[in-house]
């Protein structure tokens, strides 16, 4: 647990049990906008997590009635000079980026609502579960600002159409229709959300370290390829994964009949 506010309550909190880390945005008050502060020490624990193979997944969560309300809108107002937007979405933009580096995947647990950035983050990361009540939106347009920097993380995680109805319209949709339209992998009653993430990661956890990072780098990096490209981009990686000790493992016991002990944790 690191980062402190004003208050010096944590900006988020940090929770490591059985290879899971949960991260949790510590502002409800504030719906856990991403404020500066926020995406500095959200930056600091990913840096840290990178370097921890002890950490086999990481759950991304909010404290409160929201997910994150995205950026907030106080400090955007205070300094609109180009330097300082420039500063703010360029961090904002690295935070997403490092989650899509990560080597180890990233579940979503949603609770409430997740508002511009605050989409943008649920998009960006690998896997998302969310209860019943959960809402999504890319409002800004209805501010006069069109969440362009949330539209990189949507568009990846959704169909364009629908993307760019949620772009345009800053409507939210509900949790039936972000799970239709594969933003979120499954919906659960909200009694259920911790067991259904703790279920997911924990299938995830009992996988090689290794392959875990090599499968989600390669996925990330295959997206902008063409065809072609990406078939030679897939083949370079799974023949260095089939000639590595992970799968010489993995071979070995099932054919003697038996739970594989990955060399490499």
């Amino acid at each position: 647990m690191s980062g402190t506010s004003i208050q010096n309550e944590p900006l988020i909190l940090r929770d490591d049990r059985d290879g899971v880390a949960t991260l949790t945005l510590n502002r409800p008050k504030a719906f856990n906008a991403l404020s500066r502060p926020v995406l500095a020490e959200l930056e600091a624990q990913l840096d840290q997590i990178a370097e921890d193979r002890t950490v086999r997944v990481v759950v991304l969560t909010g404290h409160g009635a929201a997910f994150s309300a995205g950026h907030d809108m106080k400090e955007l107002a205070a300094d609109r000079s180009e330097a300082a937007l420039t500063e703010l979405f360029s961090h904002c933009s690295r935070v997403m980026v490092k989650l899509a580096r990560l080597p180890q995947p990233v579940v979503a647990r949603v609770d409430g609502i997740a508002t511009a950035a605050g989409c943008q983050l649920v998009a960006a990361c690998d896997l998302a579960v969310c209860t019943e009540e959960s809402r999504f939106a890319t409002s800004g347009v209805k501010y006069g600002l069109f969440c362009a920097t949330p539209a990189v993380a949507l568009r990846r995680a959704v169909p364009q159409k629908a993307a760019l109805e949620m772009l345009f319209t800053g409507d939210f949709i509900d949790a039936a229709e972000a799970l239709r339209l594969g933003l979120v992998n499954r919906v659960v009653a909200k009694a259920k959300l911790d067991g259904a993430v703790r279920s997911l990661a924990a299938r995830i956890a009992d996988k090689p370290f290794d392959v875990i990072a090599l499968g989600k780098r390669a996925f990330h990096e295959g997206a902008g390829l063409g065809l072609e490209e990406a078939y030679r981009h897939a083949t370079e990686v799974i023949v260095k994964n089939a000639a590595g000790p992970d799968f010489g493992e993995g071979v070995a016991a099932f054919t003697e009949k038996r739970k594989p002990v990955w060399p490499n944790g």
